[in-house]
């Protein structure tokens, strides 16, 4: 019987036909924990088995990205248990402070995911690495522990959804306003524990910066994962760090629980409300509402091509009085391209801050942090109350180019006046 990618890559793990609805106990190809899970599963192992250990270090990765470089005691103690942790394994795919980014871009960025991988992480938006073509999924420290000491854990497997999107983005859309327009349409609980696959000929024509972001916020539509079937762009991609890969995805008649139909030839650029990712609404509809914050960055938006398009707005030009635009490259090697490309010139002459690669203000955690009442437009990927800080403050969600005609305007603003 056809599969989908889902079915595919969960029977392959688990060495069986596999069914939407049965539990499978599959082997992880790769497990990956950041500087606030980390710990966690550390402590679960060391209960469980009476030391740290792992079933095999090659396939482990250790990424710190939360809280970088440490902001708090606390958090020096938290990354000084997992150095600890990745020296006395051998952890190969350890980065530390400055030698490495936000975990979900490392993972793919390193070529660390690959088409038809099953990747577990601690951490929600692991789903981003589906955007080459792996069934990658975020899991709690008990899970992860397990996978530490076993190598396996049971999945239930999803029924699957297939989301056809189809037309040319206008200009000023990007694929950000494509996954929130989406998310808008089926709502926060419309694809709960089911695996979201992209298709169509928009979604072929995307780089994997943009699948990356179409993947990242597939759990904020409850999704188990969200895949794009791995093409010509997905080989080329591991082709420039000398890897072959094969293409990769459903076999031709998979059957699927639903199929979802998207036009996006004449989308507008989309901003979700507070203070839910599905309160999604067409600029316009809140274009000059006043805001305190500017947020480029995060694992959803902080990649080379998306500050690209936020500097096209920004060059030449300052950011409002009274208002602060903080730009986070998401990785180390994506600051350093858009270092020796003059774009974070440009960033810093419109007055952005520019920091190192972190999580920081898209979790409330640091660089960025919201007071009562503030309120910030973001590139990032939630904005439920007191994700970005104080609990009366308000977090508006949008592409970076939207987040940086807004910058200049000090109040949300359509970015298609300036490109």
């Amino acid at each position: 019987m056809p599969k989908t990618m889902a079915e595919k890559i969960l029977g392959r793990a688990s060495g069986k036909d596999v069914s939407p609805g049965e539990i499978v106990e599959a082997n992880v190809d790769l497990a990956m924990v950041h500087d606030l899970t980390g710990p966690h599963v550390v402590e679960v192992v060391e209960e469980i088995a009476g030391e740290v250990r792992v079933w095999d270090p090659d396939k482990v990765a250790i990424i710190f990205d939360h809280h970088v470089p440490a902001d708090k005691i606390r958090a020096a103690e938290l990354q000084a248990i997992m150095r600890k942790v990745a020296r006395k394994l051998g952890i190969k795919k350890f980065h530390d402070v400055g030698r490495g980014g936000i975990c979900h871009q490392v993972l793919v960025e390193e070529r660390y995911a690959r088409p038809g991988m099953l990747i577990v992480g601690a951490d929600s938006h692991t789903v981003t690495s589906g955007a080459v073509g792996a069934f990658a999924t975020g899991i709690g420290a008990s899970d992860m522990a397990m996978v530490w000491l076993t190598g396996k854990l049971w999945f239930k497997v999803p029924e699957s959804i297939k989301v056809n999107v189809t037309g040319e983005l206008p200009k000023g859309v990007y694929a950000k306003d494509v996954i929130l327009h989406i998310i808008g349409t089926v709502t926060v609980d419309g694809a709960t524990y089911k695996a979201v696959e992209y298709h169509g000929d928009t979604i072929k024509r995307m780089n994997i910066a943009d699948r990356m972001t179409l993947a990242n916020m597939s759990v904020e539509m409850g999704a188990k994962a969200g895949m794009v079937p791995a093409d010509e762009v997905t080989v080329k991609f591991f082709e420039e760090a000398g890897i072959s890969v094969k293409p990769f995805g459903p076999d031709p008649g998979a059957q699927y629980e639903d199929v979802w139909e998207f036009d996006v030839s004449k989308l507008e650029p989309q901003v979700a409300v507070p203070h839910s990712v599905d309160n999604v609404v067409a600029v316009g509809e809140v274009e000059g509402t006043p805001i305190d914050q500017a947020f480029i960055g995060s694992c959803t938006n902080g990649r080379y091509e998306d500050f690209v398009e936020a500097a096209k707005i920004l060059k030449g030009r300052k950011v409002a009085p009274g208002v602060r635009c903080i730009a986070i490259p998401a990785s180390l090697k994506q600051y350093m391209r858009l270092l020796k490309e003059g774009i974070i010139d440009i960033l810093t002459e419109a007055g952005c801050f520019v920091a190192h690669s972190t999580c920081g203000p898209c979790l409330g955690g640091h660089l960025g942090v919201l007071g009562p009442g503030e309120v910030a437009i973001s590139s990032s990927n939630r904005n439920f109350k007191g994700r970005m800080g104080h609990p009366e403050s308000k977090v508006y969600l949008a592409s970076p180019a939207t987040v940086a005609a807004s910058a200049v305007e000090g109040k949300i603003a359509d970015p298609r006046k300036y490109l």
